[in-house]
């Protein structure tokens, strides 16, 4: 079958490690395991991140890369695929799709049957493939460790990228006032479409907020915690910016503010999300491209210049 899998680990360039070609038919390791026809596939920072070696040591490869799909079942069932799979010999009791067990971008993948999602008729193959995993990571820091329903307002830092966009996304389908920094003019306009209001980097809000979402890090930390309510929420999934921030702790007590860190979530959280992306909020997609054109899908990602998911159509 055609696959896109690490071969080689370069720390410098790693698009130089990454193969596209045959790759052996999965098999499952276990009986509970099932085989998906997928349908589509996203892209996350975590592959380019696995074809540097990190999280992915050399003695694992060649290792299927991606964490993201939706596809056909055994049974014939339309699913999405939640990628967390329960591993006693990894420290955090679990490992992500690509990490120990082989990834997403391939014309099939086996996982454990309790990892299925059923997707929705409303939901495309496309969408549904955006959600495992920047989605999910989003759709957690508002709801369980952001309660945003508490909030009013949501400050999202460094919209553009898949969590950050997804969670302007979403907090305006919660309903919340939301505003949204990036240092890209064109991205501004494209923030300010969807319906925040969109700043550039440090700016004063007309209002501090309830909720910060932050997968920038050093470069906007000190912003997020002037611009926290009292008794407000700092959420932290990333430091695509820097990951030693200074942090003025007086502002943190006297304003009882909470600083939580978070990644991914739970299956019972993506099939909330799956239903709430039924209801009609639709993801924010970059690119669709098709599967022959996966190396094209990963120079996009490492250059940057992305405003949402890119997500391979393995149809065409």
């Amino acid at each position: 079958m055609r696959a896109a899998y690490a071969s080689s680990i370069n720390v410098d360039d790693p698009l130089a490690g990454l193969t596209v070609g045959e790759a052996p038919e999965p098999k499952p390791p276990a009986d509970d395991w099932v085989t998906i026809e997928v349908r589509a596939s996203a892209l996350n920072h975590h592959d380019l991140w696995s074809l540097r070696g990190v999280g992915l040591p050399e003695d694992r490869l060649p290792m299927i890369l991606g964490c993201d799909a939706a596809g056909v079942d055994d049974a014939g069932n339309e699913v999405v695929v939640f990628p967390v799979v329960a591993d006693p010999t990894d420290p955090r009791g679990m490992s992500i799709l690509s990490e120990r067990y082989q990834g997403t971008l391939a014309e099939r993948l086996t996982v454990p049957r309790v990892n299925l999602v059923p997707k929705p008729a409303a939901v495309s193959f496309v969408d549904a493939a955006c959600l495992p995993t920047a989605w999910l990571t989003a759709y957690r820091m508002l709801t369980a460790k952001g309660r945003v329903a508490e909030a009013d307002a949501v400050l999202v830092q460094g919209a553009g990228g898949g969590v950050a966009t997804a969670a302007v996304v979403l907090a305006l389908g919660l309903n919340k006032r939301v505003y949204a920094t990036s240092r890209d003019a064109a991205k501004r306009e494209r923030i300010a479409a969807l319906g925040a209001t969109a700043l550039e980097p440090g700016a004063r809000l007309p209002e501090r907020v309830g909720v910060v979402i932050e997968t920038v890090g050093a470069a906007t930390f000190d912003h997020s915690l002037k611009c926290a309510a009292p008794g407000g929420r700092i959420v932290v999934s990333g430091t695509t910016a820097g990951h030693l921030a200074t942090v003025d702790l007086r502002r943190v007590f006297a304003l009882q503010l909470e600083i939580v860190g978070t990644s991914m979530g739970t299956i019972e959280e993506l099939a909330a999300l799956v239903d709430l992306v039924a209801g009609g909020i639709k993801p924010v997609v970059d690119t669709v491209l098709g599967f022959s054109e996966v190396r094209s899908a990963f120079e996009r990602l490492r250059a940057g210049d992305v405003f949402g998911k890119i997500v391979l159509d393995h149809t065409r």
